[in-house]
């Protein structure tokens, strides 16, 4: 039998719970519940590199959005539209080659 013990979404046990799948569950604190965002995000980032499904891309997008919620990340959407603003977006498809 598979071992896990990792950050899951919030309706993950009422689906265990529906099939019969014991578990032992219990509530991150703060500094747990970053750490394991970041873990999180770094898996879904791996199995999107490797599927390159729009579900992955999902999962990944449903892990920073809970990452944006956390007071040191909370101004992240002002730092992208103002990136955005000074230096653009990926729109336009350049590619750059040169050397450092």
């Amino acid at each position: 039998m598979e071992s896990y013990n990792k950050l899951v979404r919030d309706n993950i046990p009422d689906h265990l719970d529906a099939k019969g799948i014991s578990y032992e569950k219990r509530i991150a604190d703060v500094e747990e519940y970053k750490k394991e965002l970041i873990k999180k995000l770094d898996e879904e980032i791996k199995e999107f590199l490797e599927i390159k499904n729009t579900e992955e891309l999902a999962d990944i997008i449903e892990v920073i959005e809970a990452l944006k919620k956390l007071p040191e990340f909370s101004d992240v959407e002002e730092v992208r539209i103002k990136k955005l603003k000074d230096k653009g977006g990926f729109e336009k498809k350049i590619i750059l080659k040169g050397e450092k």
